[in-house]
């Protein structure tokens, strides 16, 4: 399936937004905007695609965004009747900022929020009392879910079991370029399992090449390579986790032609070797 980028604004005016989605067939967006988000998946499983990770999702995942964080959901229909549902909340961090929560006890949030620049997927047994939190926020108004979204940041900060998943922040002169720079994420995620060359992606930006290493780097804190490197290996490295395909196959399907460079840059990023991290999951 194509992915298509795009770019969502939430209006200022609400303090937070909480919807119920129902995912369709139209093609997944990877997006950015300036709030926060909080991802709770009902029901479903699928693609997640957050920075520049690339993982899997099923029911119950949960993820909390910063802002300009480019992401997805690529969900697949697997559930009987077919359907793909998640609760999602927007706000800005000045909602617990401002002089009516400027208090001691949520300093603690804020550095959550902070963290949360990444990307943060949250694991554990508290999951199940969020989910019940999250639900009842869909139909709550005024104070009450103000009282309830409060819950479930006392909720998040009680969890020890959680991972980062984007390798880097992204800062908002990066997203002021997402346009540009999306042309080129599109042409690395459709072929990162084939060549990908660097002539290629300069030359969807109409830039020479040393123009567009320059431009890259200056916008992602990256050089291009490094950027195709830390994607392929994390492809690598969910394929390590889900499936049972040889470490040699998982190596050419991720892009690498040679099994040496492979096992050498997957232990650089991962800090493991491909089979030692795939006895983690075993």
């Amino acid at each position: 399936m194509e992915l298509i980028f795009d770019k969502i604004h939430v209006p200022h005016r609400h303090s937070f937004i909480v919807r119920k989605h129902h995912h369709d067939d139209r093609p997944p967006r990877i997006h950015s905007h300036k709030n926060f988000e909080l991802n709770f998946v009902v029901t479903g499983s699928g693609k997640r695609i957050v920075g520049n990770n690339i993982s899997s999702f099923e029911d119950g995942d949960l993820v909390l965004l910063g802002p300009d964080l480019p992401h997805c959901w690529d969900a697949f229909n697997s559930q009987k009747d077919g359907s793909t549902s998640s609760i999602v909340i927007h706000f800005y961090e000045d909602l617990i900022s401002s002089d009516f929560f400027n208090i001691p006890e949520l300093e603690e949030v804020k550095e959550l929020l902070k963290k949360a620049s990444v990307g943060i997927w949250f694991k554990g047994r508290k999951i199940r009392q969020i989910a019940g939190c999250l639900e009842r926020l869909v139909t709550l108004q005024g104070l009450e879910s103000y009282i309830e979204l409060l819950k479930v940041f006392n909720l998040l900060l009680q969890m020890d079991d959680y991972e980062y998943l984007s390798d880097t922040a992204y800062s908002p002169s990066f997203v002021k370029d997402l346009e540009k720079v999306k042309l080129v994420y599109k042409y690395v995620f459709q072929n990162i399992q084939n060549g990908i060359r660097q002539e290629e992606a300069a030359a969807l930006l109409h830039m020479t090449p040393g123009a567009f290493c320059r431009y890259f780097k200056k916008k992602t804190n990256r050089t291009f390579m490094d950027y195709v490197k830390s994607v392929r290996i994390r492809l690598a490295a969910k394929m390590l986790a889900e499936t049972d395909k040889a470490i040699s196959q998982i190596c050419y399907e991720s892009g690498y032609n040679n099994i040496a460079n492979f096992n050498h840059q997957f232990r650089s990023i991962m800090q493991k070797t491909p089979s030692d991290y795939r006895k983690v999951f075993r």
